[in-house]
């Protein structure tokens, strides 16, 4: 009886094991950065900001603050406003994740690149890269 009870305890603590890491490898990050993106939600999507990230618009580079990329990509989305976005491309490790995507937005179409790192409690964007297609 008590090897039958250790056998099912070892059984269920298996399961339960399981089940919360599927949960923790099975979350999309890029779930709500695509919905925000595809918002031109500039807003929404600064809160996935890290403190300090690199934000390039076309060949402009800037290292900047969480506030500063915020006005970077209002300033775009108010240029070219989105109609959609699309994840095309997605890797990445456990901590560090990036993703390609294509933005429709103002009659164009843009490539979009998501890194993300996960940092203490959650994935924060490190890096957002907008290019025209050539």
């Amino acid at each position: 009886m008590k090897n039958a009870l250790n056998i099912a305890s070892a059984v269920i603590s298996l399961f339960i094991g399981t089940a919360s890491a599927a949960q923790d490898s099975g979350y999309d990050v890029f779930v709500p950065i695509t919905k925000y993106l595809q918002a031109g939600d500039a807003d929404k999507l600064s809160a996935w900001f890290a403190d300090n990230l690199e934000v390039t618009i076309f060949t402009v580079t800037n290292d900047s603050s969480r506030s500063q990329a915020r006005q970077i990509l209002k300033t775009f989305f108010n240029s070219y406003t989105p109609r959609s976005f699309d994840i095309t491309h997605k890797a990445g490790r456990a901590n560090m994740k990036y993703a390609l995507g294509s933005l429709n937005a103002g009659g164009e179409i843009f490539i979009v690149t998501i890194f993300v790192s996960y940092k203490d409690t959650s994935y924060k964007i490190q890096q957002l890269k907008i290019e025209r297609i050539q």
